[in-house]
């Protein structure tokens, strides 16, 4: 074999495929044999493990320079990298609101004025405005989608299903906000104009959120009503354990403020830490003289910010919902997103997800081909990279030419690269939105990922939309 492949040729698009077999392979095998919550506890050595075989495959049958697997793992580094300290951000920030008595105010409040028929519809409205004012998913999935996550647990919902009408509502904001960087990169690597490639993005994106809020309907009308007059206690026990004031909702407020203000995320996500230790100090004194223990209170603080903390409130359901992780619950997550970078920046390196991309480009010569292909390789690339951002530059950069080619505009590109990239990365149990999102909300990946009813709509909305030609203009005619 050695002897047929010339030194300088890159690898075949087989033995580039064969790091992803092996990488989905394993996590298949995983989730059959142990079960959801094994991915995310060892998917470190399996993505590592990939990497490892894609540079010993480069590295015996087509050696790649080192200069170019550097240029590869510094790609990957610069896009993930970033997202580490606004992780351990954010879990001090799920730690201070919570035991702060933020959370515990918004979960008591939306049981008091939520329909619990109606709730999983809530949820996925109410994120979407959010996520649309604010331009982030990922704050707000870290602040009211963990409120939802324990307002519907109480009604008595599946935490699978309050995630992914969390998720859906959420990355539909992150999708169509003029605030959101993912939007404004998709429409910038295009070379569309922000409104226009948001205006555009209404064809697909309305009737895949139109089919996700019908969907939570149908789920939340066939709940047991009496559900929730049977978890009436926890809401008791809620009360007596923190003490529920709405000047405590002024904190999601002023976030949700700085973020439309456009204030640096790391700012916002500390001003929202310290807002969360105030909330602690003023309106729960009795749960920091009981953690403190006739200790240091400053201390005290720093411990709930870096380590596991607990709550006895006398409900086991309580117990496990009021429980913080902080720093120390967020390390895993951080471990898996480094993980994921090494894995990508080899892909990168070596050549192999060029060749692969590559290989799918040819013979697409009409719209709905282009589109497909495109919408597959953003998935591909999601899955490879382990980051939305890089997966949207990289697939904007591959299409360009071919577009063109075809006489189709770009804001089609840049529909396309979204519906696929931007919703499907969290989808991913190894990407670093599905990672974050896993974390945050504490439902592994794959067990809320059937009820992300937006998310995995959007791409078979842009497929559906293409064969038809609703909407799509052809400089040269070309065909479906």
């Amino acid at each position: 074999m050695k002897n047929k492949i010339h030194r300088n040729q890159l690898p075949s698009p087989i033995a580039s495929a064969i790091p992803i077999i092996f990488l989905i392979t394993s996590l298949i095998t995983m989730l059959v044999t142990q079960g959801t919550d094994a991915i995310y506890n060892n998917s470190q050595l399996i993505l590592l493990g990939a990497a490892a075989l894609a540079f010993a495959i480069s590295r015996i049958f087509y050696p790649c320079s080192w200069n170019m697997l550097k240029i590869g793992l510094y790609k990957s580094a610069k896009q993930i990298l970033p997202a580490v300290p606004i992780l351990l951000l954010i879990a001090m920030v799920s730690a201070t609101w919570m035991l702060g008595g933020i959370v515990p105010s918004l979960i008591y409040y939306g049981i008091e004025f939520i329909n619990p028929k109606t709730f999983l519809v809530v949820t996925c409205a109410v994120c979407s405005v959010i996520s649309v004012l604010t331009g982030s998913s990922w704050t707000t999935c870290a602040t009211i989608g963990i409120a939802f996550m324990g307002i519907g647990t109480i009604m008595g919902y599946n935490e699978a299903w309050i995630a992914g009408a969390v998720i859906s509502g959420a990355y539909f904001g992150d999708k169509m906000s003029p605030l959101s960087d993912t939007t404004v990169l998709a429409a910038s690597s295009t070379g569309v104009k922000l409104f226009d490639h948001i205006k555009y993005l209404f064809i697909t994106t309305v009737p895949a959120m139109t089919i996700a809020l019908l969907v939570y309907f149908l789920l939340g009308i066939n709940i047991d009503s009496n559900i929730a007059e049977h978890n009436e206690e926890l809401t008791i026990q809620l009360v007596k354990t923190f003490n529920i004031s709405p000047w405590l909702l002024l904190a999601p407020v002023i976030t949700c403020a700085l973020i439309i203000m456009r204030i640096n995320v790391l700012i916002t996500l500390t001003i929202s830490t310290i807002l969360g230790i105030i909330g602690l100090c003023i309106f729960e004194p009795q749960l920091l003289s009981a953690m403190t223990n006739g200790g240091n209170s400053f201390m005290t603080i720093i411990k709930i910010l870096m380590t596991n903390t607990s709550i006895e409130t006398h409900n086991n359901v309580l117990n496990e919902l009021v429980s913080t992780g902080g720093v120390e619950g967020m390390m895993n997550t951080i471990y898996l997103i480094l993980s994921a970078m090494i894995f990508g920046g080899v892909m990168l390196g070596t050549g192999m997800l060029s060749c692969i991309t590559r290989s799918c480009l040819k013979g697409v010569k009409r719209t709905t081909s282009a589109v497909t292909t495109t919408v597959g390789s953003g998935l591909f690339m999601n899955s490879c990279t382990g980051d939305q951002y890089l997966s949207i530059i990289i697939t904007a950069n591959l299409f360009k030419n071919l577009y063109k080619k075809l006489g189709l505009e770009p804001r089609l590109l840049g529909r396309s690269i979204e519906d696929s990239v931007s919703v499907t990365s969290v989808l991913i149990p190894w990407n670093s939105c599905g990672i974050t999102q896993s974390t945050v909300l504490g439902v592994a990946t794959l067990s809320y990922l059937p009820y992300c009813v937006f998310n995995y709509m959007c791409p078979i909305m842009s497929v559906v939309i293409a064969y038809i030609g609703y909407k799509i203009s052809s400089y040269s005619g070309s065909n479906k």
